[in-house]
């Protein structure tokens, strides 16, 4: 998102009573970023997601929902390996994927949320699809896969830390449309969070 671009919303955007819509974007040769969740077929859109209101979406048709049940101490150290792979490969500090995983499973790869959310950083199976994860209860394809996001956000919203984590939990598209956080009191609860376990993995690994 170019910080210097001119925007345009849709009109259609702003409409009440949207639960869902993923965003549209495209930057026209003067540099207006145009965002709409109708797009025409004559400008060369580029679509990101964007998930349904946390505070108003409802239940995932036909998802049974499993609560983190792995209480042995050793978990926090049993993905070691994958995180140090995925830091390495996406450059996204070891700290903050172990506070995603924190927050969004405790570490515990089989947890499935009410929403579809699978595995340890808790994809769901659309973006597990984009990340190229066919396995998301393998923790390995599961780390990389939510790592390679955290990667994408990070340079779609070129490093701001927060912009980042409220893309991986509302999606990118809410952040667009918002131009910023978007204003969902579960997503500032979950930045919070994350970044308060952030620099606890940071303290503790003496960074």
């Amino acid at each position: 998102m170019r910080k210097h671009a001119a925007v345009l919303l849709a009109l259609s955007l702003l409409a009440a009573g949207a639960v869902r819509a993923d965003i549209y974007v495209y930057v026209d040769d003067q540099g207006v970023m145009h965002i709409t969740n109708q797009p025409d077929g004559n400008r060369p859109w580029r679509r990101y997601m964007e998930t349904a209101d946390p505070e108003i979406r409802r239940p995932r048709e036909g998802v049974v929902p499993v609560p983190a049940r792995d209480t042995s101490p050793d978990r926090y150290s049993r993905y070691d390996a994958y995180i140090l792979e995925a830091s390495l490969l996406y450059q996204i500090p070891e700290a903050f994927i172990r506070a995603v995983i924190k927050v969004e499973s405790d570490y515990d790869p089989n947890v499935v949320s009410w929403a579809g959310a699978q595995g340890l950083m808790q994809l769901m199976p659309e973006t597990a699809a984009r990340m190229e994860v066919t396995d998301p209860f393998d923790p390995r394809q599961n780390i990389l896969g939510g790592t390679r996001y955290l990667r994408y956000l990070a340079n779609l919203f070129q490093g701001d830390l927060v912009l980042t984590i409220a893309g991986y939990h509302a999606g990118e598209g809410a952040v667009l449309r918002y131009q910023g956080v978007p204003p969902y009191s579960t997503t500032h609860g979950y930045i919070r969070r994350v970044i308060e376990h952030y620099y606890r993995f940071l303290q503790a690994s003496g960074g």
